[in-house]
């Protein structure tokens, strides 16, 4: 999977990329019926190759979804991936719910994390 293209695009605008599900589909594999948890997570790896990542973090296999791909380096990047570690944190119980508790105090954004 080739995504020096969607690369260029996220980097044209600052770090952050919109794209339908239906879009990643066909530019992987337009012949394919359907979007499968198993191609969703090679997307999701070969994106990660390119310095990409995407929110949300686990692929939608419903090729309606939209997703946004970052750029791990920009300001936007980092503090998405400073909060997935703080969300994730806070499900193992690491950091006391009382002092980061995104799930309460954030909702939407962790809709997203998960």
């Amino acid at each position: 999977m080739d995504f020096t293209k969607i690369a260029h695009a996220v980097e044209v605008d600052h770090g952050v990329k919109r794209l339908s599900m239906h879009y990643l589909k066909q530019f992987v594999t337009p012949a394919r019926e359907r979007l499968s948890p198993e191609l969703c997570r090679q997307i999701s790896a070969a994106l990660s190759e390119l310095g990409l990542f995407t929110l949300p973090t686990t692929l939608p296999t419903s090729e309606s979804e939209w997703v946004f791909v970052l750029s791990k380096t920009s300001a936007l990047g980092q503090a998405v991936a400073l909060s997935s570690m703080a969300f994730n944190m806070t499900k193992l119980r690491v950091l006391p719910a009382s002092v980061l508790n995104i799930s309460n105090n954030f909702p939407e954004l962790a809709k997203h994390l998960e």
